[in-house]
């Protein structure tokens, strides 16, 4: 193997090794342990011996009266998450591509990326002391001109879309870049005929700039589909409380739920099982459709 390998190759594959080990152990290691969603689990008989009851924790958890609020919130917020994120970044990327100051461009560029880089235990709260009642400066704003004060995370109408604000405020920076590398590919010659044609800057974007950018635009879009059940649950953690479980309950925190706090452990893998295998589902067509449209492929 190693003479296959060669030996100008074998340090990178050494260097490999220790992810390689990382992966198998905390990623495919506790895939054994999906088992105990098909049994009646008990810590102290182990999984060899805990008794086996099929289907029922399946049905058990679909029968909570919250459950089919909790897949909504998933399914809505991700979705206005993805929609969110794709809108944003595109439209920074052809703005930023307009500014001809250098220092200003590399500036607005490094202010907008930096969130991305913040643990959402950061973000979380500077949103919760940004968004606060008494003392949070969108409401003191709010207060400044006449208007009554808005409790953003209390408050069941607008807790969903504050999770979409938020997360596009930490991520449209990054993924901006993707939009501004893809204009740099468009073709310079494209612009000069469409000012030879009399073109304004508002044309050039329509029918050059943006159909220079559609490839990369159809293959973030439908790569992003395999994100349907990802709702985000670093960010939904720190900014949800019991008030708006409501409306920003997602799967992966009814699982933290049921199995961190409630010690429901086989109930709360058959809901994690249950989102691993539809997100599989979404992830295969995701790719396939970002095959069939963008000619992506992951070899």
């Amino acid at each position: 193997m190693f003479r296959k390998i060669g030996s100008r190759q074998l340090p990178l594959h050494l260097m490999v090794l220790p992810a390689l080990l990382l992966v198998l152990v905390f990623s495919y290691g506790p895939i054994a342990g999906l088992v105990i969603a098909f049994q009646k689990y008990s810590i102290v008989k182990g999984i060899g011996d805990s008794e086996w009851i099929g289907w029922d924790n399946f049905r058990y958890v679909f029968a909570l009266p919250g459950t089919g609020d909790v897949i909504w919130n998933t399914v809505y917020i991700s979705f206005m998450k993805i929609v969110a994120g794709l809108f944003a970044p595109i439209v920074t990327a052809l703005l930023l591509n307009e500014v001809r100051v250098s220092f200003i461009k590399r500036g607005v560029q490094t202010l907008i990326y930096l969130p991305h880089f913040l643990s959402w235990i950061i973000l979380g709260g500077i949103m919760i002391d940004i968004l606060s009642p008494s003392y949070g400066l969108v409401n003191q704003a709010l207060a400044f001109i006449g208007l009554e004060p808005i409790f953003f995370l209390g408050d069941n109408r607008w807790f969903p879309y504050m999770l979409v604000l938020s997360d596009v405020w930490k991520e449209f920076g990054f993924s901006t870049i993707v939009y501004l590398a893809a204009l740099t590919n468009i073709n310079p010659t494209l612009y000069e005929a469409a000012v030879m044609d009399g073109a304004g800057r508002w044309k050039q974007t329509l029918h050059v700039t943006l159909p220079g950018m559609l490839p990369i635009i159809v293959l973030m879009s439908t790569l992003s589909l395999g994100n349907v059940l990802n709702a985000g649950f670093e960010q939904v953690f720190n900014l949800y409380s019991p008030q708006v479980y409501e409306s920003g309950d997602i799967i992966d925190t009814l699982v933290y739920r049921l199995g961190l706090v409630d010690g429901q452990y086989a109930v709360a893998t058959a809901m994690g099982m249950f989102k691993s295998a539809v997100s599989v589902v979404f992830v295969s067509v995701s790719y396939y459709l970002a095959y069939r449209l963008a000619n992506y492929r992951i070899f």
